[in-house]
């Protein structure tokens, strides 16, 4: 069997293997539970017949062999798929964003916060990541894993997107801002965006907390992004000014 990380073997401790993500087997009846005992509306998520009809849909659009997945926060270093093989990506179309409001998770409904996306990228540089390929014979599997995951609440739109690697050009599935839902809100001002995330506090934790989980792993992934680290630089500006 080939190393997954034949090409990028400072990645290996890196990346959490499946069989330790939380997200492997993760119990959404338990969750649900938990979440509506914080306060929590019963139908905070999506119904899991609709989320799986849309993974179908994909699934069904994927052109046969093996499948690869972009991976642009937190899927980079906890993937909770079993995947064949990884690699450094680049898509130039879109780059990250952090526009899902959030008044549950991180935030509040008298202080909201803010999640990460990624969204259209005009004049950008795009988005530098990692690309999972998922070996044809665990597409069904792991995509499900994927799906309940990423599409478990409303706010994303899964996505062809080019990449770009060392390796060659790739199309991956990837997911985007979905601009039709009411969480997502584009284009707020990077200077609006830190006071947010500076003071915003949900059932999850802070909003800083996230923030500053993103860009240590995008450090220690070697992953650079002028955004991030620019909205970090404001966002402890601002909560060192505050005291």
């Amino acid at each position: 069997m080939d190393d997954p990380f034949r090409h990028h073997p400072n990645l290996r401790d890196r990346i959490a293997p499946a069989d330790a993500s939380f997200f492997r087997d993760l119990d959404l009846a338990e969750l649900d539970a938990r979440l509506v005992a914080a306060g929590q509306p019963a139908d905070w998520r999506t119904p899991d017949d609709i989320r799986e009809a849309g993974r179908k849909a994909v699934i069904d659009d994927h052109r046969g062999g093996d499948l690869w997945v972009f991976a642009y926060g937190s899927l980079m270093w906890d993937p909770a798929m079993i995947f064949a093989e990884v690699r450094r990506a680049h898509t130039p179309d879109h780059a990250r964003a952090f526009c899902m409001w959030d008044d549950g998770a991180r935030g509040s409904p008298d202080q909201p916060g803010l999640m990460l996306g990624i969204d259209a990228n005009g004049a950008g540089s795009g988005c530098h990541g990692l690309a999972f390929r998922i070996a044809q014979d665990r597409i069904e599997h792991e995509t499900f894993v994927l799906f309940r995951r990423e599409m478990i609440a409303e706010g994303y739109v899964p996505t062809w997107v080019e990449v770009s690697t060392d390796f060659g050009a790739l199309t991956a599935l990837t997911f985007v801002a979905d601009h039709t839902k009411d969480n997502i809100v584009p284009d707020i001002p990077i200077e609006d965006q830190a006071r947010m995330i500076a003071v915003a506090e949900g059932d999850l934790g802070s909003n800083f907390a996230y923030l500053d989980n993103l860009r240590a792993h995008l450090v220690e992934l070697d992953v650079r992004d002028a955004y991030v680290e620019d909205l970090y630089a404001r966002v402890v500006a601002l909560r060192g000014n505050s005291g």
